[in-house]
């Protein structure tokens, strides 16, 4: 008896541990799926807004790539490298810009549009479902079918560029006044910092701004879109992004900041598009 006590209890351990070494086994696996979910290396593609170029997103990219992710910051046409002549240029340039980056892409991208870019981001989601993963909203404008900057701005109070804007004497590019701007944009940065970007600066062609969004259910309206507002934004108000954020986004974050976070918190910036990365 005692000699079958011995084996029953051999056979009990024996299958213990096998038990055991496969919920271990099925932990550890869980674990690596989890790890493997959370570190998916993604695509981000930031474009700037009105008036700079893919230069602002800087040390915005720099976090991003530190945690091994893809970044492309395009210059849109007139902007940064680029010398197209404001005249020349209309929304479909912007959008044709960036539908070629998309379309040289293998997979689906988290898409960001800062300022009166997300207009544009806005149609290319439109135009290429698909390649878009996730649309960010940095600040921007957030419009509905048929909206445009200048519709947007009309009656707007409280907004320092709005205040300061005007257009050339041939209306085809826009400007903020000079004294005004980095009151209106970037208050929160030194002035030394500033004026060092400021030679960046360029004039914004008139034509986009006038552009009415073309956007759909079937393929804008499937998109998860996100919106990172910025509430001491002396450019966009803080209730004006609310009021066109509000029922139109998956996950709203919010920054103190004035409208380029990506120059005065880039780091909180970066990681906030580190959290919609990981949003489900």
């Amino acid at each position: 008896m005692k000699q079958v006590s011995k084996v029953k209890l051999v056979v009990v351990l024996m299958a213990a541990l096998t038990i055991s070494s496969c919920k271990s086994k099925n932990s550890n696996s869980n674990q690596k799926e989890r790890k493997i979910i959370k570190e998916k290396k993604e695509t981000y593609v930031l474009v700037h807004a009105a008036w700079l170029g893919g230069w602002q997103w800087g040390e915005v990219t720099k976090t991003l790539k530190e945690k091994g992710h893809t970044v492309i910051t395009p210059d849109l046409p007139g902007h940064g490298s680029d010398k197209t002549s404001p005249k020349d240029i209309t929304m479909e340039s912007y959008i044709k810009t960036l539908t070629d980056i998309l379309d040289k892409q293998d997979e689906s991208v988290i898409l960001v549009g800062h300022s009166f870019n997300g207009i544009t981001v806005s149609r290319v989601a439109e135009l290429r479902p698909k390649k878009v993963k996730k649309l960010v909203y940095l600040t921007a404008f957030l419009l509905p079918n048929g909206g445009s900057f200048f519709k947007a701005v009309q009656g707007v109070k409280g907004s320092t560029a709005v205040d300061n804007f005007y257009l050339s004497e041939d209306k085809t590019y826009a400007l903020v006044n000079e004294d005004e701007i980095q009151n209106a944009f970037a208050h929160d940065i030194p002035k030394e910092a500033f004026d060092g970007a400021k030679p960046k600066i360029v004039a914004e062609p008139s034509a986009p701004l006038m552009y009415e969004l073309e956007i759909t259910t079937e393929n804008y309206g499937k998109i998860p879109k996100y919106y990172i507002e910025c509430t001491d934004d002396r450019a966009i108000p803080i209730e004006v992004q609310r009021g066109m954020y509000k029922g139109n986004v998956t996950k709203a974050y919010s920054l103190t900041s004035s409208h380029t976070p990506n120059f005065s918190q880039p780091e909180k910036l970066a990681n906030t598009l580190l959290e919609i990365a990981l949003e489900k």
